[in-house]
């Protein structure tokens, strides 16, 4: 089984992994745009997009808060699925350099994975809007579930550093991003519909270079033609290299 990806594999000096939130799906989390995805479904009568955006987080924090309770800082009751533990043992071996993500769950480095990018940013670092006091998650989520606005001592709101619709993403990241897909032999796009730019325009930088792309995703994206190899299932997939590596 997808003896070509593991070909892939093989032959390429140098690997690199860009990852979206359908690979967290294998472990219970719930993706954005899917059958069953997080923007389908509105909350509390409001769009998720608009409860996301910079702009109505700084009307009404808690109304993001109060969403971001079941979706943002529940993390530690989800573990790293065959996707993230698959990429992580690449990693070691070896034959992945790094991998980029939209997904702000931690998974990746809780698998093990070292060089993880998180284009979306991450809610691993709080600051204080008024001061910029810095602060974990493990110091914000008690507050959050105990339905605790969190506050600085100075009386700023805190915010997590995660990218908010209207906020630009890190463009020394993004470059980054593009300069080095754009030297990759192969890419590995996974649980990525590729919708939401400019992120999703990267994989075309390792085409343009000259690398394989391989895709893996429920739904079809925009770059479904200029993959190498497509699939559809990441657990079948990654189910299967898992044991191949473990035959190695």
């Amino acid at each position: 089984m997808h003896d070509d990806l593991k070909q892939f594999l093989r032959e390429s000096r140098n690997t690199i992994a860009f990852t979206g939130a359908g690979i967290s799906t294998l472990s219970g989390i719930r993706d954005f745009r899917g059958k069953n995805g997080v923007y389908l479904q509105p909350w509390h009568g409001r769009q998720v997009e608009e409860i996301l955006s910079l702009e109505c987080f700084y009307e009404d924090p808690s109304l993001f808060y109060q969403w971001a309770k079941e979706f943002i800082y529940r993390l530690d009751d989800f573990h790293p699925a065959a996707v993230h533990r698959v990429l992580a043992k690449l990693e070691a071996r070896g034959m992945l350099s790094s991998v980029y993500t939209q997904n702000i769950d931690l998974l990746h480095q809780k698998a093990g994975s070292r060089n993880v990018y998180e284009l979306h940013g991450s809610p691993a670092h709080h600051h204080c809007l008024r001061c910029r006091k810095e602060f974990s998650y493990k110091e914000i989520a008690p507050k959050v579930l105990a339905d605790e606005l969190p506050r600085c001592s100075c009386g700023g709101v805190i915010k997590p550093d995660i990218v908010f619709y209207g906020e630009n993403l890190d463009e020394s990241l993004l470059n980054q991003a593009f300069k080095e897909m754009g030297k990759a032999d192969l890419l590995l796009v996974l649980g990525s519909s590729l919708t939401v730019q400019p992120a999703a325009s990267l994989p075309l930088a390792t085409h343009y270079g000259g690398g394989k792309i391989v895709i893996v995703n429920a739904q079809p994206t925009p770059l479904d033609r200029y993959a190498a190899a497509r699939y559809s299932d990441l657990q079948e997939v990654f189910g299967d290299l898992e044991s191949w590596l473990e035959n190695q």
